[in-house]
């Protein structure tokens, strides 16, 4: 390494043989935390002597890097220009490899996509099924990667889509699963008879390996358990929610401390509402209550209801339990509370959207259901369909049904863009976070990855 280089100056670097040549300011966009930003940092970078018969000089010629120069070349560049052009012949994994040598990962990554909007997506890759059979769910990681559930298993993807280490509950059936942060994975399983397994536990997300698992105690004795729907609150004293459903009928929402993994409370399920077999929960932050919904086929008769856990009490809900049963009968399949916490939006069985209002007294105005906002049904001849699922994010609503993920915008859902792609077959699950949304098939056992591209640099 060559004496410390004075601000403003330039810099040259010999990398594998080849010559580069750049400038104190260039390299100041890779970040104090970074290796090429550190060489500005004299703390860490002290002035060497010239070695024995070497002049003054030739001590600050050069910085010697035994790297790939091909890669370096495009990292400085994305210092030079804030955008990122990779060479056909470039494989995008050796890329990032040296990218997380020289500690601009998190600059390759950001200008791989931009921020989320709905709007502006588009198809990134698509990743092959990795285990036979119907995925249960996808989930996004907060860094860009995610889970895909399969039967008793978790395939786990970090944001370059490279597969870690498979988690397996040894033939437990996975009911859900969420990312606590980046590095941890939750999941819910079912108990097989007469096994004592199933319930919560977490896991390393890269390791796969098993970090805690949860406990439920009725009276302070511990019982085994099946646990379904999964949430959190992340605000103030981080909490995890679960439905649970034990032997003796001990059924409700269980609820543990994030950071000791201690159970902290039980919602027992009062008359009338299914707690323990919801299939959606949702923390509402400025509501400060749990949305739970149970929804059909689980059950004929769907219910949501938000339970306040201060009130230990049913602060608000709705059922169509009682309402005339018809040919046209619509069945709410899936429900998400809006981000305004205002309303419930519902979807049913004829790719119907409806809403629900929050702030009327027990669900009394019934489902509103949306003509404008239907959703175009693109059913092929002979393909396998999949329930609808919704999410939220930045203010849009999104739907799949079918192969595609329609996006809603405005305060009148307007339908704005669809994604969809050619094979795959139905969708059945998607994700939002990251930046990203995942979305999972079920013929192909391959999801899609869609991204919103960088903004233009002017």
């Amino acid at each position: 390494m060559a004496a410390r280089p004075r601000g403003g100056g330039r810099v040259r670097f010999n990398v594998g043989g080849q010559a580069f040549e750049t400038t104190t300011t260039t390299l100041a966009n890779a970040g104090r935390d970074s290796m090429l930003g550190a060489l500005l940092d004299s703390s860490w970078n002290a002035p060497q002597a010239p070695g024995p018969g070497e002049p003054p000089a030739a001590a600050a010629a050069e910085y010697f890097i035994d790297r790939n120069p091909a890669c370096f070349a495009v990292l400085l560049d994305l210092l030079r220009t804030g955008s990122l052009h990779v060479p056909p012949h470039l494989p995008e994994k050796l890329l990032y490899r040296e990218a997380l040598y020289y500690g601009l990962l998190d600059h390759v990554r950001a200008a791989r996509w931009g921020a989320f909007d709905g709007d502006r997506l588009r198809l990134a890759s698509s990743v092959p099924g990795r285990a036979p059979g119907d995925g249960t769910a996808i989930r996004a990681s907060p860094d860009g990667g995610c889970c895909v559930a399969h039967g008793g298993a978790v395939h786990v993807y970090n944001w370059m889509l490279d597969e870690r280490r498979p988690i397996s509950l040894d033939h437990s059936q996975v009911n859900d699963v969420a990312y606590l942060d980046a590095a941890t994975i939750l999941i819910a399983a079912r108990e097989r008879l007469g096994k004592c397994d199933g319930g919560m536990a977490a896991f390393s997300a890269v390791s796969g390996d098993l970090r805690h698992r949860f406990r439920v105690a009725h009276g302070s004795e511990p019982k085994s358990f099946t646990a379904g729907a999964l949430a959190f609150d992340a605000h103030g004293a981080p909490r995890i929610f679960a439905s649970c459903k034990g032997r003796l009928n001990e059924y409700g929402v269980g609820v543990w401390d994030a950071a000791t993994g201690e159970q902290a409370d039980f919602f027992y399920e009062p008359p009338g509402v299914a707690l323990g077999d919801a299939d959606r929960l949702q923390w509402l932050d400025a509501t400060g209550a749990l949305m739970v919904a149970t929804l059909f086929p689980k059950t004929d008769n769907c219910s949501i209801g938000l339970l306040d856990f201060r009130g230990k009490g049913v602060a608000w809900s709705w059922s169509d339990a009682g309402t005339a049963a018809s040919l046209e009968d619509k069945r709410v399949l899936h429900a998400i509370a809006m981000d305004d916490e205002r309303s419930v939006c519902v979807i049913n069985q004829y790719d119907d959207l409806g809403f629900l209002d929050l702030r009327s007294a027990a669900g009394s105005g019934g489902v509103r259901w949306s003509s404008r906002s239907k959703l175009m049904n693109r059913k092929a001849t002979g393909e396998e369909s999949c329930y609808p699922k919704l999410a939220t994010h930045g203010g849009q609503l999104f739907s799949s049904m079918n192969d595609s993920v329609s996006v809603f915008s405005g305060p009148d859902h307007v339908l704005t863009s669809t994604l969809r792609r050619s094979y795959g077959g139905a969708i059945c699950d998607f994700s939002i976070g990251g930046d990203r949304l995942f979305a999972l098939h079920n013929e192909e056992n391959v999801f899609d990855v869609w991204e919103t591209p960088p903004p233009p640099i002017i």
